[in-house]
C-alpha cells in the first residue's frame, strides 16, 4: 500500500438522514450501515490495515428517542452473535472501547463474549466505540492513575496512553468521516493528535469499498511531518 498506515478510524455518520431521504423510518439506516460495517472489515483485510476503529454510538447517543437507542443496541447485539463464527474464520478480533458501565448488562454480556472469542484473532483488529467519549475515557484514565497511585512525576504520554481504553493499539493514522460533517465529535481525542483526515459528503449506507480505498490513496499522498521538517524539503 505503499506510505505505511496501520490504523484508519471511521466515524460513521448519516444512516438517519439516509433512512429520512428515501422516506424509511431511521432504523432502516441503522440496519443498512450495520451491513456497511462487514464490508469495509472485508476490504480493510484485503488492503492490510492492522486497526479498524468504528465509531458506533457515542455517551451523547443515549440522549436519543429509547425507541432509536432501543433499536440501535438490538442491531448491534444482533449483528456481534451472527458475525461472531465470521469474526473467527476471517482472523478478526472484536474490540469494545467506551463506557461499560453504561452499557444494558444484555448488549455488555454479548460484547465481552465476542472480545472473549476472538483473543487470538490476527488478521485484523476492529474496534467499536460503544457509549464513548474522548473526555470520559481521558477522565477514566486519569482515575485509574489516582487509583493505582501513579505519581505525577511518573506520569508520562507512553504510561498515560496504557490507562487508556486503547492501551497497545496505535494511534489512528487517518480518520474518515461521512455525511459532510468536519468535526471529530468527541472522538479520540487524545489519539487523534496527528491522525491525518478524510471528510465526505457521502452518507454511511452509500459509502462504498472504492471511496475507502480511494480515502487511503489520498492519505498515501501527504507528507506526515509531526512537526519535523522534510529533509527532502528543507532549504
Amino acid at each position: 500500500m505503499g506510505r505505511f498506515l496501520r490504523h484508519v478510524a471511521i466515524i460513521m455518520d448519516g444512516n438517519g438522514r439516509w433512512a429520512q431521504m428515501r422516506g424509511l423510518p431511521r432504523w432502516e439506516g441503522h440496519k443498512r450501515g450495520v451491513e456497511k460495517v462487514k464490508e469495509i472489515i472485508r476490504t480493510a483485510q484485503k488492503l492490510n490495515v492492522e486497526v479498524l476503529t468504528f465509531y458506533a454510538f457515542s455517551i451523547e447517543n443515549w440522549q436519543r428517542p429509547k425507541q432509536e437507542v432501543d433499536i440501535i443496541m438490538a442491531l448491534l447485539k444482533n449483528h456481534l452473535k451472527k458475525e461472531i463464527q465470521n469474526f473467527i474464520f476471517q482472523g478478526v478480533r472484536f474490540k469494545m472501547i467506551g463506557n461499560r458501565e453504561m452499557v444494558p448488562s444484555d448488549i455488555l454480556e454479548v460484547i465481552e463474549e465476542t472480545e472473549s472469542a476472538t483473543t487470538y484473532c490476527k488478521s485484523l483488529i476492529t474496534q467499536f466505540a460503544i457509549s464513548y467519549s474522548g473526555r470520559d475515557e481521558i477522565i477514566r484514565a486519569v482515575k485509574k492513575a489516582m487509583k493505582q497511585n501513579i505519581k505525577a512525576e511518573q506520569l508520562d504520554e507512553k504510561l498515560f496512553n496504557s490507562l487508556l481504553d486503547t492501551a497497545n493499539i496505535p494511534d489512528p493514522d487517518l480518520i474518515i468521516r461521512t455525511s459532510g460533517e468536519q468535526r471529530l465529535s468527541n472522538f479520540l481525542i487524545w489519539q487523534s493528535a496527528y491522525s491525518e483526515f478524510y471528510f465526505t459528503q457521502t452518507l454511511w449506507p452509500d459509502f462504498t469499498d472504492e471511496e475507502f480505498t480511494e480515502a487511503i490513496l489520498d492519505f498515501q499522498k501527504r507528507q506526515r511531518r509531526f512537526g519535523k521538517v522534510n529533509e527532502f524539503t528543507r532549504t
